[in-house]
C-alpha cells in the first residue's frame, strides 16, 4: 500500500475499497430503497473525481439521512482531493464532522491540509484550528474501526500513518509556540509512525532538538537525516545549520564529518542506542575570567568591556585590583549614545549593550554643551572623563568632568570665539 501521505489518509478511495463499497452497503449498512443504492453505487463507481463529486453531492442531497451518509461524505473528501479541489475537499470533511464528529479520516485531512497552507500571513488563523483537529484526532484514533475487509497488517499501517499527521500536526503548533520539549516529543511519535522518511517531520524534529535548552544532541542525526530529504540548496542550508549547532555544542567541528557519513548510510531514520555528542567543556565562570584577566593585562590597557567584566565578575579581589588601577584618572573613550542632555550623556560602552541600546556609562560634562552639538541617540562619540564610581548589576560606570573629543582624539570646539574687531584710532 505504497500511497501519498494524503491518498493514504483517505482510506476510502484507495485500492480494494471502491469495490468493497457496495457490498458493505448489503452487509453493516443496508440501504434498502433500490433507488438510493443504485445511486450510491453509481456515484462510487465513477472514476473521473469531478464526475464522482459531483454524483455523491447529488446522492447527499437526494437521500440526506441516508445510512451511508458518512461514507459518502469520506468518498467525497477523497474525489475533491485527487481532483485537486483544496477548499471543497476541506468543506466535505467539515459536513462530515458535523455528522460524526469523531470521524478519524475527516480529522486527519483537516490537520493535514491546514498544517500544509499554514503561511506566515496565516499562521495565527491556522494555529488553533490545526490545535483542535490535531487533538481531536489523536483521541478519536485508538477507537477507530478497522475498515470490513482490511488485513491486519494494512491497517497497522494506516494506524500509524493517521497518528503520524496527528502528532505532526501538535508538534507544528507546539515549535511555534517554542515549547520545544512538547515538539519533541509529538515530531518524535510522528517520525517513528511513517513507513516512509518524511522531511516535513524529520526537519522540525532536528530543530526542536538543537533549539531546546539544554540541547538534545540527537538533533544532529535527525538534522542530517532532514538534509539528505532536501531538495536542490536545502540540502547544503540543512547541513550549515547543523554544523553551526554542533560546533557550538561540541566546541569544534571534530567528528562532523563522521557523523553526516553514519546518519547518510544507516537505513534508520532514528539514531542508534547510546547516539550522543560530547558536549564542549563549560566555559570558564566570569569571575574566573576575571582572575586570569588580571593577571595577564595591566588594567589600565583594558578595554571598557574588559574593566566591565572584571568589576561585575563577583570576583572582588579582581574588581578591586582594576578599580584601584583607574579610579580618578582620566580616560579617553568611544562609546554609542544611548541618550543625551546639555550636562549628562548616557552611553553604551560595551559590544553587548550596545547591541541591547543599553547605557552602561554615565558621563557629567565639565561644561553645558551647546544644543547644536548635543549628540543624537544612536551616534558613536569619543569622549573623556574622569572615573568616577560604578555599580556592578546592572553595570554602571559613572565619569566626570567630560569633554566631547573629535576622531583624533582632541577636545571638540563647542565654543563661538569672539568676534574680532580692528583696533581703532582717535583722530588727534
Amino acid at each position: 500500500m505504497k500511497k501519498s501521505l494524503v491518498v493514504m489518509l483517505l482510506v476510502v478511495a484507495a485500492t480494494g475499497w471502491v469495490q468493497q463499497a457496495a457490498s458493505q452497503a448489503q452487509q453493516k449498512k443496508e440501504i434498502k430503497d433500490p433507488a438510493e443504492y443504485n445511486a450510491y453505487v453509481n456515484a462510487i463507481q465513477q472514476q473521473d473525481p469531478n464526475a464522482k463529486a459531483q454524483a455523491l453531492e447529488a446522492f447527499l442531497q437526494t437521500y440526506p439521512n441516508s445510512v451511508m451518509k458518512t461514507d459518502a461524505g469520506e468518498q467525497l473528501i477523497a474525489a475533491y482531493q485527487q481532483a485537486g479541489n483544496a477548499q471543497k475537499m476541506i468543506d466535505a470533511a467539515n459536513r462530515v464532522l458535523q455528522t460524526d464528529p469523531n470521524n478519524v479520516r475527516a480529522l486527519a485531512i483537516l490537520t493535514y491540509t491546514y498544517r500544509a497552507t499554514t503561511t506566515a500571513q496565516n499562521l495565527q488563523q491556522n494555529l488553533p484550528l490545526i490545535q483542535q483537529y490535531a487533538s481531536r484526532g489523536e483521541q478519536a484514533l485508538p477507537n477507530m474501526p478497522k475498515p470490513e475487509g482490511m488485513s491486519d497488517a494494512d491497517f497497522s499501517k494506516l494506524h500509524n500513518e493517521l497518528g503520524a499527521i496527528f502528532e505532526g500536526g501538535l508538534g507544528f503548533v507546539a515549535l511555534q509556540g517554542k515549547n520545544y520539549a512538547e515538539a519533541t516529543k509529538d515530531f518524535r511519535g510522528a517520525v517513528s509512525h511513517e513507513a516512509q522518511p518524511n522531511i516535513a517531520d524529520i526537519y522540525p524534529l532536528a530543530q526542536a532538538d538543537l533549539e531546546s535548552k539544554p540541547m538534545n544532541p540527537e538533533g544532529f542525526w535527525f538534522i542530517v537525516k532532514a538534509a539528505n530529504l532536501a531538495q536542490g540548496d536545502g540540502k547544503q542550508q540543512i547541513l550549515d545549520y547543523g554544523k553551526k549547532k554542533y560546533i557550538r555544542y561540541h566546541g569544534s567541528d571534530q567528528g562532523w564529518n563522521e557523523l553526516v557519513t553514519d546518519a547518510t548510510s544507516s537505513q534508520s531514520v532514528m539514531p542508534p542506542p547510546g547516539f550522543t555528542v560530547a558536549a564542549a567543556p563549560p566555559p570558564p565562570s566570569p569571575a574566573e575570567q576575571a582572575a586570569d584577566l588580571v593577571k595577564s593585562k595591566d588594567p589600565k590597557q583594558m578595554s571598557f568591556a574588559e574593566w566591565q567584566l572584571v568589576l561585575s565578575s563577583g570576583n572582588q579581589a579582581a574588581a578591586d585590583t582594576v578599580w584601584n588601577a583607574i579610579k580618578d584618572k582620566a580616560v579617553k573613550l568611544g562609546a554609542n549614545v544611548i541618550s543625551a542632555s546639555a550636562s549628562t550623556l548616557q552611553l553604551a560602552g560595551s559590544e553587548d549593550d550596545i547591541e541591547a541600546k543599553k547605557a552602561d556609562i554615565t558621563v557629567t560634562m565639565a561644561k553645558p554643551v551647546p544644543a547644536k552639538y548635543i549628540p543624537q541617540p544612536a551616534a558613536q562619540i569619543f569622549f573623556q572623563g574622569t572615573v568616577s564610581s560604578y555599580t556592578p548589576n546592572p553595570f554602571m560606570m559613572t565619569f566626570t568632568d567630560g569633554v566631547l573629543l573629535d576622531k583624533n582624539g582632541n577636545p571638540l570646539q563647542t565654543t563661538t570665539a569672539p568676534a574680532h574687531h580692528p583696533a581703532t584710532h582717535k583722530k588727534q
